[in-house]
């Protein structure tokens, strides 16, 4: 048993650490000094990050390719709004309903898709997100393709997310907490069975590991996660729709993931910035002129020539500037 765990990546080193505590400091400190607009840019790109984080639990630490992930973030954002209600909620109660609501489908979800492998697993939970995209876009639960709005966002005492400063922080606070979740579970015994499930999943169920339910573990956590981001997200914008369960969603934080470097966290937070920072300099007049208007375009070939030219993704550059390893 202990040649399978041994065969898993070695533990992140503590010098790692710095770089992204650094980073919270920053953030934490810089706060207050922001403007509206670049507050709400970095809450959107951290909102992006927690969601990246989520993905990466599941296709760099335990090797599962998902094409339904936008359904749990999606549902994690429509509970938080149905459960607000039009006189608003408790915060810590609908952080909790959104985040079990979107585990729940996670579970569901998990317990029939990890039966197939490979593609299959792939096409069935993209199949299982559409699923999800229609009960919401095509009935009255959710108002329809229109969306719904939250009309009161979630307050518990001086916590309340109508505060721009408070929402900055409770999102920089969910991602402290979801990196250092993360960061801890590749540290441990679960992290190191789900690194050994990704690089042979044989080997592991030959050694008397559970691996249906080490999966389904890693699937059920990404999924709660997933929906944490979803609670975010619905708190900061005031408004959900469908959209957020679509396919292409899942696909942008596919390549969020890839782009910054799979099996890194580092990697699944560099992503979802330069993804959200790309795309809003190829959709801006003042900077591409004409081609904003196709910015779906401009964006597509530079993901393509990042990917050609760095195969490891922007963490790549990172490791090249220092020595090998880091979470």
């Amino acid at each position: 048993m202990s040649p399978v765990v041994a065969s898993a990546p070695s533990s992140p080193r503590r010098g790692a650490f710095i770089v992204p505590v650094l980073c919270a400091i920053a953030l934490g400190v810089a706060g207050p000094l922001l403007g509206n607009y670049a507050s709400d840019f970095i809450v959107k790109v951290m909102i992006l990050s927690i969601f990246a984080l989520s993905l990466e639990l599941l296709v760099g630490m335990t090797g599962l390719v998902s094409l339904g992930h936008a359904a749990f973030y999606g549902i994690g954002a429509y509970v938080t709004v149905l459960a607000s209600g039009n006189e608003g909620g408790n915060f810590a109660v609908l952080l909790v309903l959104s985040m079990g609501a979107a585990a729940l489908y996670a579970l569901f979800v998990g317990a029939l898709s990890l039966r197939t492998r490979g593609v299959y697993f792939i096409m069935v939970t993209l199949a299982f997100a559409q699923m999800a995209f229609f009960v919401f876009h095509d009935t009255k639960v959710g108002g329809g393709s229109d969306g719904i709005y939250l009309y009161v966002r979630p307050a518990l005492g001086a916590l309340d997310m109508e505060n721009r400063t408070v929402l900055f922080y409770v999102v920089l606070a969910a991602l402290v907490f979801t990196y250092g979740l993360l960061a801890l579970i590749r540290r441990s015994r679960f992290g190191a069975a789900l690194a050994g499930i990704r690089v042979n999943e044989q080997r592991m169920r030959a050694a008397g590991f559970a691996v249906y339910g080490y999966k389904l573990a890693a699937f059920v956590l990404a999924g709660a996660l997933a929906g944490l981001a979803g609670f975010l997200l619905a708190s900061r914008d005031g408004v959900v729709n469908p959209e957020l369960m679509a396919w292409h969603n899942s696909g942008e934080v596919l390549l969020m993931v890839i782009l910054g470097g799979l099996g890194h966290l580092r990697g699944a937070v560099i992503g979802a910035v330069a993804f959200t920072l790309l795309k809003e300099i190829f959709s801006t007049h003042a900077v591409m002129g004409p081609l904003a208007d196709h910015w779906q375009l401009t964006l597509g070939i530079a993901i393509i020539v990042f990917v050609a030219l760095l195969p490891k993704g922007l963490i790549g550059l990172v490791q090249r500037m220092s020595p090998k390893g880091g979470a």
